[in-house]
């Protein structure tokens, strides 16, 4: 290894550990008695460091490690107050979530900025209609006599419209509308189709590239629609297994494209866990893949970023996809309702195979800012 971690130093007892370390070939515990000390502080503080040059070198994965050796990460051990905790960095994920989030924003600043719509005339304030579309998994490909209905982009996109249409339909005039991509809204995630943590080969319609453009397509023509019918509109893109960098990239270019028009407000938060207050009414979001349903009022209770919020609401909802069947938890355990959504998509060969069955349909539904729940419109797929 080069003598370059010494320039990451901050303190001289960190450059004496280090000198050390490369001194005696990359030895921790020869490092710790040369120096006097024990394995486990010289340990942590050559981990300090390393830490710090991954963060700031973005090339440290081909420079940082012996000849012959690739450097995947580094973990530093950090005391806390309540004990102490292992930080694990990955330097070419760090890299790419990097590079991504540029390249995004660069390609968003090039579209097309969305005409204002007309406002409607009418609206209660008291009311907000959820519009909740999860796993719709565009770009599956599904065949009938597998799967029991077919699936393709073509379908997706007649699907999506004709259900928001009977959703809007259906639900009062409220003054706020919320547009929930409730994650899985892309089915694959890279030029090529398998999901992104395992790499399992999907079904796939067509090419990426005609995906990215659908999935942007369909996204704007759900906003407008809502706009028409709502004065206001919050956009709510969650990450979902199958799209951890798709999410990414579609809520920017939703930003984007309604940059200039006053009612819309798109929810950028870059963590799977969302939340809305609508009077003294929590909505909160997470599509189900990090956290399964009966932890999450504690996580949203819990967490610093949400907490105030809960402690202001009244009623809490908390709102999941991710198993493709319907599951409402009406006990109020915890403090919320926590309800999982169904999708209109149809199962693709790996669910009929398996025998996984559910009722394919999507819900919008619409809460009064102190009574909660009011109304719901439930839309399914054209026979």
């Amino acid at each position: 290894m080069s003598d370059f971690l010494l320039d990451y130093c901050e303190t001289e007892l960190e450059t004496t550990y280090i000198k050390s370390y490369l001194a005696n070939g990359f030895n921790i515990s020869e490092a710790a008695r040369v120096c006097g000390k024990g394995k486990s502080t010289v340990g942590e503080q050559i981990a300090k460091v390393k830490a710090r040059a991954a963060r700031k070198n973005p090339d440290m994965h081909t420079h940082g490690a012996p000849e012959g050796y690739h450097l995947k990460g580094v973990s530093t051990h950090e005391k806390t107050a309540s004990g102490s905790r292992w930080i694990k960095t990955d330097v070419d994920k760090v890299k790419q979530v990097e590079s991504l989030e540029k390249a995004v924003i660069n390609i968003a600043k090039g579209l097309p900025v969305a005409k204002r719509i007309k406002a409607p005339k009418n609206s209660n304030a008291d009311l907000c209609t959820l519009y909740t579309f999860t796993d719709y998994h565009l770009g599956m490909l599904a065949y009938g006599k597998e799967c029991g209905d077919d699936w393709d982009l073509d379908i997706a996109e007649q699907t999506l419209f004709t259900a928001l249409e009977t959703m809007i339909t259906g639900s009062p005039d409220g003054e706020l509308g919320i547009l929930n991509i409730q994650g899985d809204w892309e089915h694959w995630d890279s030029l090529t189709p398998v999901t992104p943590s395992s790499g399992h080969v999907l079904d796939a319609d067509s090419r990426y590239d005609k995906l990215v453009e659908l999935s942007i397509r369909c996204v704007i023509a759900c906003i407008e629609r809502i706009l028409s019918k709502h004065k206001k509109l919050r956009v709510i893109i969650c990450e979902g297994n199958h799209n951890e960098t798709s999410s990414v990239w579609l809520r920017k270019c939703m930003k984007a494209v309604f940059v200039k028009n006053p009612r819309v407000d798109v929810d950028d938060t870059c963590f799977p866990y969302y939340a809305y207050l609508h009077g003294e009414i929590m909505l909160a979001f997470h599509h189900g893949h990090k956290k399964k349903n009966k932890a999450l009022p504690e996580l949203f209770a819990s967490e610093p970023r949400y907490r105030s919020m809960w402690g202001a609401s009244k009623y809490t909802y908390i709102h999941t996809g991710h198993y493709h069947h319907a599951e409402q938890d009406m006990s109020e355990a915890g403090g919320a309702i926590v309800e999982r959504h169904p999708t209109l998509a149809a199962r693709d060969a790996y669910a009929a195979r398996g025998g996984y069955v559910s009722l394919r349909a999507a819900r919008a539904i619409t809460y009064h800012k102190h009574k909660g729940e009011t109304t719901r419109v439930t839309a399914v797929p054209e026979l």
